[in-house]
């Protein structure tokens, strides 16, 4: 890559609202909109919290509301620091204030319903909210049924996944703590499409790096469906430099996806072979959020199919969705794909409130990976429409150099480009 990290990291920042600054100029011309036009938001994530912020931004008038079940929202990015020591999990933690000061009308309640036909939202305690345009960040949901044994309860108590930071992070880092020197860890990776496709690799990381520190006689076990992830070749040589033969992966060539769980006994089933941890992290399959089922909008995936550019729903016509639940290939599912989606979807609402054409979309993803505190790679890409598809722009972007090279400032763009999103998402 001829251009830098750190470059690329603020070109990338800017570009995700080339698109919609550039189109919006025309529509703030027009003037405000004759009556509030209303947009609500479901959800307070990297996608959700971020429409909410760019409508604002792009037309003040617009009466934004912006809701959610908690009064803050957690980060997946970065929870691997607080699984592997490195991070307590208020440092990943954001509240909704600069939101509020923006214009947005916060709330916090459960959604249980959605009347697509009759534009209206009805939450768990009965309340209601009109909308002219509705945009559905609800995240991913799981599928506990595809591994026998698998439940709800038993990612609560025992085996979890942690794949929605909060809860599960502090157990999974409390269960590494008090495993015994010695001991073994198994993750069982999920299948694609998933959550942050580098996530899982990141963290056994994380975790090797805790134990080589703490528990330097323990052990890891990565069983996965897959035949390859994300970012191989750049994790392998990183695990080999920082953590010697202490992390062994087994792929799906192998038998190395879990079909079985047993919390009992500490074991899991793949390929036929059984395994015993002493520190379990199942990864089941994953789907889109609840409410995006419940709503109707997603198809047989069980993601939610969107037109390309505005991120309108094909299956319910005034509802858009963002973030992790649509299907948004060949972008991934990550919290930087969900902050550029969000961003061009915003300005694609302003501008049909303001009878204009939406402006053409451009996207951006940096997936950024630490595989020890100051060993950090990455993957980052550009994404254009062609023929009426999402594509990757062919030479924009690519993926850390082998050998190491840059490591040690890729782990510092690791952590510059999680303070730069978090801000510009819920910052002031």
């Amino acid at each position: 890559m001829s251009l830098s990290r750190r470059g690329f990291l603020k070109l990338s920042m800017a570009m995700a609202g080339v698109g919609a600054v550039t189109g919006l100029a025309g529509c703030q011309s027009n003037g405000s909109v004759t009556g509030a036009k209303r947009v609500v938001v479901i959800g307070g994530g990297f996608g959700g919290a971020t429409a909410a912020k760019y409508v604002k931004l792009f037309d003040p008038t617009v009466d934004v509301t912006m809701i959610d079940g908690q009064s803050s929202h957690t980060t997946c990015p970065f929870s691997n620091l607080v699984i592997g020591g490195l991070k307590e999990i208020d440092e990943i933690t954001h509240d909704f204030t600069a939101l509020e000061k923006r214009g947005v009308n916060v709330v916090k309640g459960w959604v249980t319903g959605i009347d697509a036909d009759n534009r209206v939202v009805t939450l768990e305690d009965g309340r209601t909210y009109e909308y002219d345009r509705l945009v559905v960040s609800p995240g991913i949901d799981f599928n506990y049924d595809a591994i026998e044994g698998y439940s709800e309860e038993v990612a609560n108590t025992t085996m979890p996944h942690a794949w929605q930071a909060g809860e599960q992070t502090l157990l999974l880092r409390k269960q590494l703590e008090e495993m015994d020197d010695g001991g073994t860890f198994i993750m069982a990776a999920p299948p694609n499409p998933f959550r942050c496709p580098p996530g899982p690799y990141e963290r056994v990381s994380l975790i090797a790096n805790y134990f080589k520190e703490n528990k330097p006689n323990s052990k890891i076990l990565v069983l996965d469906p897959k035949t390859g992830f994300s970012k191989e070749p750049l994790f392998r040589e990183g695990w080999t430099a920082n953590y010697g033969n202490m992390i062994e992966w087994i792929g799906g060539d192998f038998g190395g996806g879990v079909e079985k769980v047993d919390p009992d006994t500490m074991t899991v089933t793949a390929g036929g072979t059984e395994y015993q941890g002493d520190v379990i992290n199942v990864i089941p399959p994953q789907k889109a959020g609840w409410i995006a089922h419940q709503a109707g909008l997603t198809d047989d995936s069980g993601w939610c199919p969107i037109n390309t550019g505005t991120y309108e729903s094909t299956i319910k016509p005034g509802v858009h969705v963002v973030g992790d639940a649509c299907i948004g290939s060949p972008m991934p599912k990550s919290g930087f794909s969900a902050n550029s989606q969000a961003k061009n979807c915003a300005a694609a609402i302003v501008a049909m409130f303001h009878n204009e054409n939406p402006p053409e979309p451009s996207w951006v993803n940096t997936c950024y990976s630490l595989v020890a505190p100051d060993y950090g790679i990455s993957v980052a890409a550009v994404y254009a429409v062609q023929d009426g598809q999402t594509v990757s722009v062919e030479g924009a972007g690519g993926v850390s150099p082998l050998g190491g090279k840059n490591a040690e400032k890729e782990a510092g763009y690791a952590r510059d480009w999680y303070a730069s999103i978090t801000e510009d998402i819920w910052g002031s």
